[in-house]
């Protein structure tokens, strides 16, 4: 007789638990077959096909789901319906949060107008980090200038091979309209964007330090040109110095010129963060300065190609400024003159 009594309590509780989920169930899953149809449709790219009302009750279905499934969770009802839900959150949640663009639309995003608002974004940082280069570079000119020592301090010995204080004409002519051979001109250009890359990274990272140690890199980066430029001036070369330095410099000092101004942007949303906190103005600045710092990858590409290719098989010096600055015309006029409408 007890155990008749025990197996009919059990059974009670059982059926009292199938109720319960039944009743769940019946009250809400109309919202469930609505959204997982919704979320079925966008996974399939058919978002264009969903009516208005539906794009609008999206996020509040989504909420009645994890409040749905946090019952579930605490009523311990059936597996499977909990599994239901888990696997109907997990496939809402990237369609509600998660980024669900294609890699070719991220492309299109960003050089279709993103970069260049990124770039406009840090205009006074650009300002700043110009001022430092141009500094750098005058600073350079004149010091070896006055004492040619400082050339052996300010350029690391791999550049000044022939090209130092005292070197003849003609040897500085040749290191300008000597030809390389293709696999050399291939080591060089991975040496050359090696080293740039190098600089346009530090440059960026040292401006969480205020941007202090950005600056005084720029300032040295371009006073090793500044030295290099007097090495030529004072042989009468500068005309075929600066058109052999143009036809991958003008892309190869623009990229450094972002970078330095992408780590001075952060440093000074460090030291000045206005009304936001340090917080939120570090998150803002940190999303501009990366999408800068990723089309400065692209452009120390396109420079080390030039540097290594371009300029050795290019031995007229028109041809040299041509390439050089019309590079340069188109860089700037995609960054401050391309402003496509937001879509």
């Amino acid at each position: 007789m007890t155990g008749s009594a025990t197996i009919t309590g059990e059974e009670q509780a059982i059926a009292a638990a199938v109720l319960r989920s039944d009743r769940f169930r019946l009250e809400r899953e109309a919202d469930w077959v609505r959204l997982d149809a919704m979320v079925t449709a966008m996974e399939q790219g058919r978002l264009k096909r969903l009516a208005d009302e539906d794009v609008l009750a999206l996020p509040v279905l989504y909420r009645h789901l994890i409040s749905s499934l946090s019952i579930a969770r605490e009523s311990s009802l059936d597996a499977g319906l909990i599994a239901y839900l888990e696997a109907l959150t997990l496939r809402a949640y990237y369609v509600v949060y998660g980024t669900r663009t294609t890699f070719g639309g991220w492309c299109r995003s960003f050089f279709g107008g993103g970069l260049s608002r990124a770039v406009r974004a840090i205009g006074f940082d650009i300002a700043v980090a110009f001022a430092a280069m141009v500094i750098g570079a005058v600073l350079g000119f004149m010091l070896v200038e006055a004492d040619p020592q400082w050339f052996f301090r300010l350029v690391p010995a791999q550049f000044s091979d022939v090209r130092i204080p005292g070197a003849s004409r003609d040897a500085l002519l040749g290191t300008l309209f000597g030809k390389q051979e293709g696999d050399g001109l291939s080591v060089f250009a991975a040496y050359l964007f090696n080293n740039n890359a190098q600089v346009a990274i530090l440059a960026f990272a040292l401006g969480f330090a205020f941007g202090v140690p950005t600056m005084l890199l720029l300032v040295y980066n371009t006073a090793t040109l500044g030295a290099m430029l007097w090495v030529f001036a004072s042989r009468g070369l500068t005309v075929e110095f600066v058109g052999w330095l143009s036809i991958h410099g003008t892309t190869e000092l623009l990229a450094i010129l972002l970078a330095g101004a992408a780590g001075l942007h952060i440093g000074r949303a460090l030291g000045f963060p206005g009304r936001r906190s340090h917080l939120a103005a570090l998150s803002q600045s940190g999303r501009t300065a990366a999408q800068v710092m990723t089309g400065v990858i692209v452009m120390l590409i396109c420079a080390g190609l030039l540097e290594g290719f371009a300029r050795q098989l290019v031995q007229s010096t028109e041809i040299r400024y041509a390439i050089g600055y019309g590079i340069l015309a188109l860089w700037l006029a995609y960054f401050f003159a391309y402003r496509p409408r937001r879509s």
